[in-house]
């Protein structure tokens, strides 16, 4: 298993290329209701690696801030999907709360076995 540390760099070099890809094919996500909803998918990817970025960083600190990381990705992610079209924040959102719900499932399985 990956440390704190490499994990926090694989995860903003993810953030980083797919958000860099994501406003390369702007106008193409935008070109379709089929491609507004995977532009809402992508953006809630970015949801998911900066969350990793942010729970990696604060565990390499050493504090915690709960629902904060949720809420400041959830925020990035958004603002990222609004460059691309207006139904992209809610596809955004759905897909998010859909990741966070799994998210939390596994942690809570991961921590029931140790």
């Amino acid at each position: 298993m990956a440390g704190p540390g490499s994990s926090m760099l694989y995860s903003y070099l993810r953030f980083t290329v797919v958000l860099s890809l994501q406003e390369m094919y702007r106008g193409k996500l935008a070109s379709s209701e089929l491609f507004t909803i995977l532009g809402g998918f992508i953006s809630s990817l970015l949801f998911l690696v900066l969350l990793t970025f942010i729970g990696n960083f604060q565990e390499t600190c050493g504090m915690r801030t709960g629902w904060g990381a949720v809420i400041l990705a959830e925020a990035v992610a958004l603002v990222a999907a609004s460059t691309i079209h207006r139904v992209c924040i809610t596809t955004c959102f759905l897909f998010s709360a859909a990741f966070l719900y799994e998210v939390n499932k596994i942690s809570g399985m991961l921590l029931a076995k140790s």
